[in-house]
């Protein structure tokens, strides 16, 4: 089966309306020759990601003029559906105080704590994203069976079969509580 098959790739366009749509977002950056990624609040202005940070901050050190990712995304859990966009470029610290001044009056405010006044932009220079698309009410999405395709399957686990059965399941609960994790947890 292809899986890129059900997935619906998005365009440039539509990964920045998506991520614009976001509060926060990942970027993922090199600390200590290793990966890292850190949860930020940001904004989409002109095409470019705009971060807030702290002077001196493991963040803004390990962004300068360095090529990143950032990654936003959304998921409906009940659904199954979702998008993840990524975007890929130079994270440029702003340093002209009329810019600085200029981006302090966006409506960029941070939940972490203390000050942060100084920011990072990430000019994309590869936007790519994928969104999969709510099948639950296609038509075509119903096999044989009629159960939605990617659905998850009725089955017993071996510690509710054993239970139906009036039998106790070695390393399991007993039966008394199926949907627990007996001695694992």
């Amino acid at each position: 089966m292809n899986v890129d098959a059900e997935l619906e790739v998005l365009s440039p366009e539509e990964c920045l309306a998506l991520a614009a749509s976001m509060p926060i977002g990942r970027i993922v950056f090199t600390d200590r020759a290793l990966p890292a990624v850190q949860p930020v609040n940001f904004l989409v202005e002109d095409g470019s990601v705009i971060i807030r940070t702290a002077q001196g901050s493991k963040l803004a050190a390990a962004t300068r003029n360095a090529v990143v990712a950032f990654e936003v995304d959304e998921f409906d859990h009940q659904a199954r559906t979702g998008w993840s966009v990524t975007l890929v470029g130079r994270a440029q610290s702003v340093r002209d105080p009329e810019e600085v001044a200029r981006l302090a009056r966006l409506p960029l405010r941070t939940w972490a704590p203390g000050d942060r006044d100084r920011f990072i932009r990430i000019r994309p220079e590869h936007v790519s994203g994928r969104r999969i698309p709510d099948l639950r009410h296609r038509p075509d999405n119903a096999p044989a069976g009629g159960a939605a395709r990617g659905a998850p399957e009725s089955r017993l686990t071996a510690s509710q079969e054993a239970a139906s059965n009036g039998r106790s399941n070695p390393g399991s609960n007993g039966g008394s509580d199926p949907g627990s994790r007996g001695g694992l947890g």
